[in-house]
């Protein structure tokens, strides 16, 4: 475990260049089952908005990340029939 001390952090992007935590959040992803993975997959939106989804549903149960997936198709539909 490595703890990060008398670091002055201006933005929360700072914190995500240190290697570490780069290399934590690129891990997240094989916690993540395959059904929802593939899921993520098929949204038609950008690698930096995917991972952002990762990181919310990393900290979720499974039958939360299927719903909170299921939320985001259901608004991704929506936005996809009104163009």
């Amino acid at each position: 475990m490595i703890f990060i001390t008398n670091v002055d952090f201006k933005k929360k992007e700072d914190i995500e260049e240190i290697e570490e935590v780069k290399e934590y959040f690129e891990r997240i992803y094989t916690i993540l089952n395959q059904e929802i993975r593939d899921k993520l997959e098929k949204l038609e939106i950008s690698e930096q908005k995917k991972k952002s989804i990762i990181k919310e549903l990393a900290f979720l149960s499974q039958k939360k990340q299927i719903k909170y997936l299921g939320e985001l198709y259901r608004i991704y539909q929506r936005i996809v029939d009104e163009l």
